[in-house]
């Protein structure tokens, strides 16, 4: 009798190992919240440590545990019990998640692909084009995060149909997680739709401050939503994400694209690298066949030829500090793309057949073939 329980309590723990704390995206059999099995006359009793008291996600996590366990045979009924970890077990799990100390996990020496959308001017589209290629990225399969540095102006929490705020561990800030993105925003911490009139340094201080105390994990990629022009939050990227490559977005009117062109000088000036000009709101082919460039055409074009080409060039060279820009893709104008952000699904997977969205996914595609950012990272080798 003794052995059939031990087999039944050694099976509900390999069931448990594929419980993931929602946020943290680990077994919660490795995060130290599983504090105890217990079985008695096939009643199995789980013991659950919560990371804080009121955790948004309790229940998430309790349905969860019991759906892993129910199908264990011996096992007729499921009682979950939820406790709080110790402030010496939440110290325990924070020095394992950053293994021990509180830095820029995003510095010169990782290999998440980082990647800081920007554009001109605003109205162009930017944030609609972050979220749908993280959506894209993250649905084949990356890890994929993103930082809205747009202060002023966040909108990826309502793209992305957040609607709570994130979950404090102490210090670190575990991001919600949507259409398996992990996400941050300003947006997640003010009340309602309230301005934020914040200068400079506040701006470089929540940027620093979502990099070093929001626990991303190991991610692939990394976007982030700036803001439009060429301001203190541009300038801080390039000093705190020296890897950082810009997208820029524009959309076919020459002058949006004359305005995002300023963006691409600063990343010059700062030693970043342009990976790809996006244009957004392009020509739409109507029902009847006729195509509609409500914008104009041909601005995307322009500017990552303008880009390809340095100061002094005769344009169309494409030798811009001996690195082409590339036009990435076309958007098309399409209500889809709208219907999408109003109600908090990227389009790539509200409405894929769209025509948005296949352009979207294939950008993302391009990015995503990239792989990592490898060159000059040292490999873990040793000769023997």
């Amino acid at each position: 009798m003794s052995t059939g329980r031990d087999d039944v309590l050694r099976q509900a723990r390999t069931a448990l190992a594929r419980v993931h704390d929602p946020e943290l995206r680990r077994p919660i059999t490795d995060l130290g919240m599983l504090e105890g099995l217990d079985l008695q006359d096939g009643r199995l009793t789980v013991r659950v440590l919560l990371t804080i008291a009121g955790c948004p996600l309790r229940s998430t996590i309790e349905a969860d545990v019991r759906h892993a366990v129910a199908g264990v045979p011996g096992v007729h009924a499921v009682d979950v019990v939820t406790g709080v970890m110790s402030p010496d077990q939440r110290q325990r799990l924070k020095d394992d998640l950053r293994s021990g100390g509180r830095a820029n996990p995003f510095d010169a020496a990782s290999l998440t692909r980082i990647y800081a959308v920007a554009s001109g001017k605003g109205g162009v589209g930017k944030s609609s084009v972050t979220v749908n290629l993280a959506a894209a990225l993250a649905a084949a399969g990356l890890r994929v995060g993103i930082i809205d540095a747009d202060v002023h102006g966040f909108s990826v929490p309502s793209l992305m149909g957040v609607h709570r705020s994130p979950t404090r561990v102490d210090e670190m800030i575990l991001p919600p997680v949507a259409h398996d993105v992990k996400l941050i925003s300003i947006g997640m911490f003010v009340e309602g739709n309230q301005a934020v009139a914040w200068r400079g340094p506040m701006l470089h201080r929540a940027l620093e401050q979502f990099l070093t105390d929001v626990y991303f994990g190991d991610l692939d990629v990394l976007l982030l939503d700036l803001p439009p022009g060429t301001g203190d939050m541009a300038i801080s990227v390039a000093q705190l994400l020296p890897t950082a490559q810009l997208l820029l977005v524009t959309t076919p009117q020459s002058a949006a694209a004359d305005v995002a062109e300023r963006a691409g000088l600063l990343a010059r000036q700062t030693g970043q690298t342009v990976a790809g000009v996006i244009e957004n709101m392009g020509p739409m082919t109507l029902p009847d066949g006729t195509v509609l460039d409500l914008f104009g055409a041909g601005g995307g074009a322009q500017l990552a030829e303008r880009l390809s080409t340095t100061p002094g060039e005769k344009a169309g060279n494409g030798t811009g500090n001996g690195t082409a820009v590339p036009l990435l893709g076309t958007v098309p104008l399409d209500p889809a793309l709208r219907r999408a952000g109003d109600t908090g699904t990227p389009v790539v997977l509200a409405e894929p057949d769209s025509p948005a969205a296949g352009e979207l996914r294939r950008i993302a595609d391009d990015l995503r073939g990239r792989g990592r950012h490898l060159p000059g990272r040292p490999l873990p080798l040793s000769v023997r």
